[in-house]
């Protein structure tokens, strides 16, 4: 009877570190994931910003300055909208990665819930078994 026990848990164990594995490689995916576009971004970014600095630095007159605006302007617009599209991409990995978590999730519990119903099954049954013996 102790052996059984011992079998059942050690499964349970298993089960639950195999689960733990797979929770964990998602999220790790995730913020490589995460993590590389964002770095890109940034990168991207930054790329446009200096290379505007740079031309920046050349201007020498008004007339320059006043032309140098609007491409000023652009840029920032740019990384305005790269961060944001970033951003959303960023939520979008995260929301199906939590969905992909919670799949599995779902998937443990309805698996222990059908463990414990046959579980119950077997008890009930052995114990009118037991009944019809007296």
């Amino acid at each position: 009877m102790n052996y059984q026990y011992n079998e059942q848990f050690a499964a349970a164990t298993r089960q639950f570190a195999d689960t733990a594995a797979r929770i964990n490689q998602l999220a790790l995916e995730n913020a490589q994931k995460v993590f590389g576009l964002q770095m890109a971004t940034l990168e991207e970014n930054a790329e446009a910003t200096f290379a505007f600095f740079g031309e920046a630095a050349e201007v020498r007159d008004f007339d320059g300055m006043k032309t140098l605006l609007p491409k000023g302007v652009q840029i920032a617009r740019e990384n305005v909208e790269r961060s944001i599209s970033a951003g959303q991409e960023v939520f979008g990995t995260t929301v199906k990665t939590n969905e992909a978590i919670a799949e599995i999730a779902k998937s443990q519990l309805e698996a222990a819930t059908v463990k414990a119903q046959a579980q119950a099954e077997k008890v009930v049954a052995s114990a009118a078994k037991a009944t019809k013996r007296r």
